[in-house]
């Protein structure tokens, strides 16, 4: 299967799940897809994931969060996409909802939150926002 937009079938994997109430939900492994669901893990947004083997193909499998039956990811969206790339500098960088989210950033210095990103003072690609 060819995609085009990995970072979007992920998130779009993660919003399906959680609709379904889902507790386990797997994707395609990469190494892009790998950093984002580290800086969701630490945020504190999924519980875990993992790489498997599954027929030969590697796949991540990913441990969603609820909290009281209700998914700890309320929003996650997409921001910049393949035929529009939105970039940041970290003086023009918003909070997303007064602070109670994240922005997920590519920079120069790896994929972070915005937090990180202010502490790191570089700004980037903005890929997702979660709330």
């Amino acid at each position: 299967m060819n995609l085009n937009d990995p970072i979007g079938d992920l998130i779009t994997r993660i919003r399906n799940a959680q609709l379904r109430g889902r507790s386990k939900v797997a994707t395609p492994a990469s190494s892009q897809r790998m950093r984002l669901l580290a800086v969701l893990k630490d945020e504190g947004y999924i519980r875990d994931y993992r790489e498997v083997e599954n027929g030969g193909h590697k796949e991540i499998e990913i441990e969603l969060k609820y909290y009281e039956g209700a998914p700890a990811i309320h929003e996650i969206q997409r921001v910049s996409k393949p035929g529009r790339r939105v970039y940041s500098s970290i003086k023009d960088l918003r909070l997303v909802r007064n602070g109670l989210g994240i922005s997920i950033l590519s920079t120069p210095k790896g994929v972070m939150s915005d937090n990180a990103a202010r502490e790191a003072n570089v700004g980037g690609e903005i890929l997702c926002e979660v709330y």
